[in-house]
């Protein structure tokens, strides 16, 4: 069986977001990592390159059982991503005030922390990590 493709890894968050280049994303990341650190109490790590993640869970498919972050985010260039989605209700509830923003399966694209309410935003974030700790530990 194939090793997951993105891993845990030791290199250092702080370093990764000092180096990300858009002084807005930078500033955003920063933000969302101690809104994460606070609402989850975890320390992040990163998650292959790119993905800052707190906490973690065994997801298990087809391909067989994969360590992956609780939470997390990533901030790429054309936009911050968050892996805070779940397909509950209050979710969606959320997602109705939350502001601009996009959504994938499990993720929510947002351009700038401006165009979102935080406060909504750290009631999802809060909301995914007890859904998250409820069901997998």
């Amino acid at each position: 069986m194939a090793e997951p493709k993105t891993q845990k890894t030791k290199a250092s968050v702080t370093q990764f977001i000092a180096a990300v280049e858009d002084e807005t994303r930078r500033k955003d990341a920063k933000a969302i990592d101690k809104l994460m650190r606070e609402v989850s109490g975890e320390k992040p790590a990163m998650w292959g390159p790119t993905i800052v993640g707190y906490g973690q869970w065994v997801n298990t498919n087809t391909l067989g059982a994969a360590p992956w972050p609780k939470i997390g985010f990533s901030p790429r260039k054309a936009n911050l991503v968050l892996y805070v989605l779940s397909e509950s209700k209050e979710c969606a509830a959320l997602l109705k005030k939350l502001g601009k923003h996009k959504t994938g399966k499990s993720c929510l694209y947002i351009n700038k922390l401006a165009d979102v309410d935080e406060a909504v935003l750290r009631d999802l974030v809060t909301q995914s990590w007890k859904e998250m700790t409820k069901k997998y530990g």
